[in-house]
């Protein structure tokens, strides 16, 4: 067994199986594990995906949303343990893989089309 199949494998225990489809434009809810002194909470954040990068085990997306007229960004390593559960509050319409511009709108030109997909 050579080391890329054992780093393969340890990957592939640490792989969370239980995430949702999110795509470019979402609306998701992310529940992160914060610790307080000896106490552990789950602490929401909510926003769009601006941008999604796909890599495996280190897979992350990157959420921005307006914090006190202020854009903040985070970026979520999707299989972190710290990652309590994410869930996608609405679908959004994009045409794009990366929103970067919407950094730089501001009020109602920050929104996205809601995309409704066909139950099959």
């Amino acid at each position: 067994m050579n080391a890329q199949e054992i780093i393969r494998s340890i990957e592939a225990e640490q792989m969370k199986s239980n995430l949702p489809i999110i795509h470019v434009g979402d609306t998701v809810k992310v529940g992160v594990k914060i610790q307080e002194g000896n106490k552990e909470r789950v602490q929401p954040y909510e926003g769009v995906v601006i941008a999604k990068h796909n890599g495996s085990i280190n897979a992350t997306i990157t959420v921005r949303r307006i914090f006190q007229g202020v854009g903040v960004e985070r970026v979520f390593l999707l299989h972190s343990p710290r990652i309590d559960n994410i869930k996608v509050i609405r679908r959004g319409k994009v045409r794009r893989a990366k929103l970067y511009y919407l950094r730089d709108r501001v009020g109602k030109a920050t929104r996205v089309k809601q995309r409704f997909d066909r139950e099959l």
